[in-house]
């Protein structure tokens, strides 16, 4: 792999959410597929089963992007950034049934903080580097 900030940035964030999305399992037995509350993941971050394929799913996809290619590895970080950082803000809003993710408060504050890193090395890294194929 090159020394290329996207490519890094993805592949070890992809390698720590799949992390986390195995480990989640370990603290949702008994809780619900989308339980408004869920176990605490590092006695923290409230999970349900959703919430752990949500993780898995973005692990992979940053894992293989990073793996893949400087753009592969800036869209997906670009994308996922943008999807966390408006998961961080209107997660704060969602409450009871509408808390499908079984979301707490260091839940938010910890995808507003992936969101500013990925979309920092996204946005501002490797701008020679188209995000789309030329049409």
């Amino acid at each position: 792999m090159s020394s290329s900030p996207n490519r890094i940035v993805a592949t070890v964030f992809g390698a720590v959410y799949l992390l986390v999305g195995l480990l989640g399992f370990a603290v949702t037995g008994g809780v619900g597929f989308i339980a408004n509350e869920g176990g605490l993941l590092l006695g923290i971050f409230e999970v349900n089963p959703l919430h752990n394929i949500a993780h898995l799913l973005i692990g992979a996809a940053l894992l293989v992007a990073g793996l893949a290619n400087v753009r592969a590895a800036k869209g997906v970080n670009i994308a996922v950034g943008a999807v966390y950082l408006l998961l961080g803000i209107v997660g704060f809003f969602l409450t009871g049934p509408a808390n499908i993710l079984a979301l707490n408060v260091p839940d938010h504050f910890l995808h507003l903080a992936s969101a500013v890193v990925l979309l920092g090395v996204g946005l501002g890294t490797e701008r020679n580097v188209p995000r789309t194929a030329a049409v």
